[in-house]
């Protein structure tokens, strides 16, 4: 008699008001294809947030429910909040919460600043949009593992610039183990570099159930 497969724990996407609708688009419909379910978390369940393209969304669940060990991975949008204030601070804390935990956070754009304030770039190798911008923030200590890339992977955390949402996505998928190295360097010739020869290993792998 075979065994039941554990389910996947969901992945997280936090979500708060001005964040980014297009650094997370590839991410999270790739993921979906794949069969991952996507749950969004906001400050507040069931408090309706409105992203920088004017879209409204409802979170799933509070932050403050959302525990580590119920999730596959933490994903941190950029939004203009990062860079006004603190108020998103306790989603920053709550990615420290996830990689002591040992679960993965992806954080890209203005997300990376937050995280640096918390001071969880410091210890391991990230990027963002510029070095400057990480340079000016409060508390970071981070810049000698600072590496111009278009995202940046170390260990449980994923980090990336405004500008490479397919990168991004490719970095996830690689740490979750989405596509397999071939049909993962096909999906991101196809999607970042509008390579046509990756299509057809796309198309393949999909058919022989591989990707």
């Amino acid at each position: 008699m075979s065994e039941t497969p554990t389910p996947r724990k969901p992945v997280h996407l936090a979500v708060y008001d001005t964040y980014a609708d297009w650094e997370t688009g590839h991410t999270t419909a790739h993921l979906t294809q794949r069969g991952h379910t996507i749950r969004t978390v906001g400050s507040a369940a069931g408090a309706p947030v409105t992203t920088m393209g004017g879209v409204r969304v409802l979170p799933d669940l509070a932050l403050a429910d959302l525990r580590p060990e119920d999730s596959s991975l933490l994903i941190l949008t950029g939004a203009s909040l990062w860079d006004t204030g603190e108020e998103l601070a306790p989603f920053a804390a709550k990615a420290g919460e996830f990689l002591a935990a040992g679960v993965p956070v992806a954080a890209i754009c203005g997300a990376t600043a937050g995280l640096a304030r918390a001071g969880l770039l410091d210890g391991r190798a990230h990027t963002s949009g510029a070095s400057f911008y990480l340079a000016g923030q409060p508390g970071y200590g981070g810049a000698e593992r600072y590496v111009e890339a278009d995202a940046v992977t170390d260990g449980d955390l994923i980090t990336a610039g405004p500008t490479e949402p397919v990168a991004f996505a490719r970095e996830v998928f690689a740490r979750l183990g989405v596509y397999g190295p071939e049909v993962l360097d096909a999906w991101f010739r196809l999607f970042h570099d509008s390579d046509a020869s990756a299509y057809p290993v796309l198309m393949a792998a999909a058919e022989s159930g591989d990707a």
